[in-house]
């Protein structure tokens, strides 16, 4: 008996020490940044690029352009926590897809001219941020000559700020580096801290973190417990300290805007901030305003000169009147009356149990008070309000939350957190110039499989999209206790929820909103690092939902032919004049041009690529109108936003013509408003089909549907600013 109790004595002290083995992450894979394909894509065919677009400027009636150049700004590899939570196979992924895989699908797939690499800040450790250092300079050091690459990878992060309330969400923005070498980059990127109230308490101890590896152990479970090990590893830097004198072996931290801005101040290396996914609800509080971000600290206008409009998570351009939410002055929330353009989801959470309540034969009295409470119970649970609806599912909520007559809206949108909200904002503090945003526009993918440029053909909607979302709902970071119908909404208990992290999220219906990325056009005057940089940092850039349109917007000197580009900043008296020429993208061609099947092997091409790659034809899509819309910012404190967003403000039809779009317009009204204004255009493709164009229609479809639907693909031009002087 003693030597029974002996050996269970033993098999329980191994036991424990295994799993405490397993918890340390010791069996583990460590990922590595990897290595990019070393082969520069044949010089003939970058020039041919060139060529082909110089001719279309020419056929335009563009004189002596810039070149056109497109990437994508916005880029996560496996090492963003996120990212490598869907690569697992406990998620339906299929493996790590490091910083190489991007440099290597930018260039053979998606055949783009530059990017930049923006893994969550928070999952960079010291020894990640090392080796994408080494990826990123090994990707240019393979792109050709630095005058003439074929690609110009830029190195980054992304700054990811979520609040709990309105008053103190501040979003996500990235952060772009302009160059590589050491003395010119900051020795670590910048965190905003954890999200959502989260703190490292939260980490389950050894033994239950080795339980886990144990239990999906065949599904990548040992391989996520090395990977969250090395993250929380790493201390906190102290606060207080200048930036060159921080440990190298920290995760610094600006939990708020002016702290970023003052963090990359002290640094004194030329990067830019671009704020991305401001509208985007499956985060951001309901109620959340860019107002409390127009002030001198909040704001760096020489740093955060861009802004990302649309991205594979939709689009975040236009500003509507309707309210998620109304919030009283004490910051006391209700939930707003439906209008015919927006249903909001706290009056749906009311409908969902006044049917219940009704099915289950209850007073048409007690089912009106249980759905007035359902309403105010979901704002009062503010992004996790669905949890107050027992038993609820994605198909419950119709298209509440959704922008009906926006184009292809950010999930829950908030539209005071819009572009064109910004835009119009002025905040007078006495002086002679009001404060405002500045911004030029762009697009990218915000894509986390290290596949910049996603939206060249519309297919394979699990890999070219973040649709893969939904299976978080299947991980133990994201679990949400299951429950039954019932015809009462509850109360919301972040402690009691039981919901872990991404399980507060309303993660399920957001997967079916997910589309291919967009893309980011410079106007260049050549292919380098320094002349790309120049064009986004003079805001002559535009946005474009994936195809790659060609547009010019410029303000025209009738009496001396000057013209001022898109970005540009100008004093005027008259009314201005405007040109605009625009052609549509190319229609694509199946399978891979030539060189991209000569550098990279079959196998490689097909989990890339997917067996596609961009291949243009020569048969252009046609434009079919410019869109151009004007704003007069604020001219008075509280000044309508209705009153001067004017969107659509003209709508100039395009005749078919393989020459392409082109219109001229004035502003009339510019001397009787008497008032500053800018303008900016929409080059309106001719209909196509492309994944997820519908969200609510591809709720619960499976991965393997690409769920195609028929939408217009656009480009934004970046704004030109005419300001009225007497």
């Amino acid at each position: 008996m003693l030597r029974i109790v002996v050996g269970l004595a033993a098999l329980v002290v191994l036991g424990f020490a295994l799993l405490w083995v397993l918890g340390q992450g010791w069996f583990g894979t460590q990922g590595s940044a990897g290595v990019p394909t070393d082969s520069a894509i044949p010089a003939s065919v970058v020039e041919k690029r060139a060529r082909t677009q110089r001719a279309a400027a020419r056929l335009a009636g563009v004189s002596s352009p810039k070149q056109v150049l497109f990437g994508d700004l916005h880029v996560h590899s496996t090492f963003s926590t996120d990212a490598f939570l869907l690569s697992l196979p406990m998620s339906g992924g299929d493996g790590a897809h490091p910083v190489s895989d991007a440099c290597d699908f930018a260039r053979y797939c998606s055949a783009l001219d530059f990017w930049s690499i923006n893994d969550h800040a928070l999952a960079l450790t010291p020894r990640r941020w090392s080796e994408t250092l080494d990826a990123m300079r090994q990707c240019n050091a393979v792109s050709g000559s630095e005058q003439d690459p074929d690609v110009v990878a830029y190195l980054g992060w992304e700054w990811t700020q979520v609040g709990t309330t309105p008053q103190n969400h501040y979003g996500h923005k990235n952060v772009i580096v302009k160059h590589l070498d050491d003395a010119r980059i900051p020795a670590r990127p910048i965190s905003a801290g954890l999200p959502l109230g989260a703190t490292p308490d939260l980490m389950p101890s050894s033994p239950v973190l080795g339980l886990l590896a144990l239990l999906d152990a065949g599904q990548g479970g040992v391989d996520l417990v090395r990977y969250l090990r090395e993250q929380v590893g790493v201390p906190v830097c102290p606060e207080g300290v200048p930036v060159r004198e921080l440990p190298k072996d920290c995760i610094e931290t600006a939990l708020t805007p002016d702290v970023l801005f003052e963090k990359l101040r002290d640094w004194g290396h030329e990067t830019l901030v671009i704020p991305h996914g401001t509208t985007w609800g499956y985060y951001t509080p309901m109620g959340s305003s860019w107002d409390k971000q127009l002030t001198a600290t909040m704001h760096d206008p020489s740093r955060q000169r861009l802004v990302e409009v649309y991205s594979g998570h939709g689009n975040s351009e236009q500003y509507r009147s309707w309210r998620e939410v109304v919030l009283d002055a004490n910051g006391k929330a209700a939930c707003p009356e439906p209008v015919e353009t927006y249903l909001p989801s706290c009056w749906r959470a009311g409908e969902i149990i006044r049917k219940r309540c009704q099915e289950a034969g209850e007073s048409d009295e007690t089912c009106e008070a249980r759905a007035v409470e359902a309403r105010q119970n979901y704002v009062d649970a503010g992004i996790s309000g669905h949890l107050t609806v027992p038993g609820q599912t994605g198909a419950d909520w119709l298209d509440s939350g959704q922008c009906r007559d926006c184009f292809l809206p950010a999930f829950n949108y908030r539209p005071r957190s819009s572009v064109q909200y910004m835009m119009a904002l002025s905040k007078f503090s006495g002086s002679e110039d009001p404060l405002r945003f500045r911004f030029g526009f762009l697009a990218s993918s915000d894509v986390h499989s290290a596949r910049p440029g996603t939206g060249y053909k519309e297919f394979l909607r699990r890999e070219m999209t973040e649709a893969r979302f939904g299976a978080f709902r299947d991980l133990a970071v994201s679990r949400t206790p299951k429950s039954e119908p019932a015809p009462e909404s509850r109360p919301f208990d972040p402690a009691e929820s039981g919901a872990a992290f991404f399980g507060l999220l309303e993660t399920e219906r957001q997967s079916s909103f997910f589309l291919t990325g967009g893309l980011v056009a410079a106007h260049a005057t050549g292919r380098d690092r320094d002349a790309i940089w120049d064009a986004l940092q003079r805001r002559e850039v535009y946005g474009t939902s994936g195809p790659r349109i060609l547009l010019w917007f410029d303000l025209v000197d009738l009496d001396t032919g000057d013209r001022l580009p898109m970005g540009s900043a100008v004093r005027r008296s008259a009314a201005p004049t405007f040109q605009v020429r625009a052609l549509g993208s190319f229609e694509q061609q199946p399978g891979c041009p030539e060189y991209a099947s000569e550098a990279l092997s079959a196998e490689r091409l097909e989990r890339l690529c997917g067996g596609e790659c961009y291949n243009p034809s020569n048969e252009r899509r046609p434009i079919t109108r410019i869109e151009v819309v004007r704003i007069r910012p604020q001219a008075l404190p509280d000044e309508s936003m209705e009153a001067i967003i004017d969107d659509p403000w003209k709508v100039l039809p395009c005749a078919p013509d393989p020459a392409g779009c082109r219109v001229t317009f004035s502003d009339p009204d510019f001397e009787a408003f008497r008032r500053d204004t800018l303008y900016y255009v929409r080059a309106i493709e001719a209909p196509s089909l492309a994944v997820d164009s519908d969200g609510v229609a591809c709720l619960g479809v499976p991965l393997e549907d690409d769920c195609l639907g028929e939408v217009e693909e656009r480009a934004w031009s970046s704004p030109i600013f005419v300001d009225f002087t007497p």
